[in-house]
């Protein structure tokens, strides 16, 4: 599906700050005109659900408003072939049921193009819902890989720079288990943007259980990465050192090979490059170093 297509539908989804508090009925030009009636036993979740925790605590204080004021925005959903399909408003149809009610007032949306609502869908509760990072995350990814967005077209559908995107995707390079404390607000997304710039796993971990352990703050385990990371320009330095040591060398190997030779250091040591231009140029080599 090309994202120019994709674009026009996001248009009629994304709203301004503003019109998030006003009625869902501007949402989409695919909905009907009238609320639906529907058992709230026959509506299904959406399965690409961004969100995958919901707070008990916050569906209680949501049950406990809807039963006194009653429900200010209608769920959108979408007809399916056993019933409905949420779109958005999991979290009210959740408190609904919590309350034992039977109905819940519902836009239809036209199943017609199912994988632009659906992708809609996703960019709606991105936008609406109070996802955790890792959730936020998983949903871009979503968009990204199984509907084609690029970064950028995500950036501008959610109304969030591109590198904001692109950081969030970083996110699920994490270990599970570290993905798992960020999940449940163990630690924060500066913590773990902290934690990824070290480079392998195992370093991951450790500096993770340092941070649940000490109770660093996202400064302070930004400052012991940096620490733990070797000093850049004593690196340098040492290098430069071996380059003064080594240059005669190579001009000597130059002069008895009699063609080009390099000799690349690390500090792990180094390696030699012998340039040849033939066959026979390669032998009259081979037979140098043999002599």
């Amino acid at each position: 599906m090309s994202v120019k297509r994709l674009g026009k539908g996001l248009e009629a989804l994304i709203r301004s700050d503003e019109d998030l508090g006003k009625n869902d009925s501007s949402l989409l030009s695919t909905k009907t005109e009238s609320i639906s009636k529907i058992k709230l036993n026959d509506i299904h979740p959406n399965p690409n659900q961004p969100r995958k925790l919901f707070d008990v605590a916050a569906l209680n204080e949501l049950a406990a408003s809807i039963s006194e004021k009653g429900l200010i925005s209608p769920v959108t959903v979408r007809k399916v072939k056993n019933g409905y399909e949420l779109i958005a408003g999991e979290r009210r149809w959740r408190a609904l049921k919590h309350l034992k009610k039977r109905t819940v007032p519902a836009y239809v949306l036209d199943a017609k193009n199912s994988s632009d609502i659906m992708e809609m869908a996703l960019v709606e509760n991105i936008q609406r819902e109070d996802l955790n990072s890792i959730e936020e995350s998983e949903a871009y990814d979503v968009l990204n890989k199984k509907y084609g967005l690029s970064h950028e077209s995500i950036a501008k559908a959610v109304g969030k720079k591109r590198v904001t995107i692109s950081n969030s995707l970083r996110l699920l390079k994490l270990p599970l288990e570290i993905r798992k404390s960020l999940i449940e607000r163990k630690i924060s997304a500066g913590h773990a943007r902290a934690i990824l710039q070290t480079k392998s796993r195992s370093i991951m971990i450790k500096v993770w259980k340092t941070i649940m352990e000490k109770n660093l703050s996202v400064r302070d385990a930004e400052n012991m990465v940096k620490a733990k990371k070797p000093n850049q320009s004593k690196k340098r330095r040492t290098l430069k050192n071996k380059d003064h040591q080594i240059a005669p060398i190579e001009n000597k190997l130059i002069e008895i090979l009699g063609t080009k030779v390099k000799l690349r250091s690390s500090e792990k040591g180094g390696k030699i490059e012998i340039s040849y231009f033939s066959i026979d140029d390669l032998d009259r080599i081979i037979d140098i170093i043999s002599s």
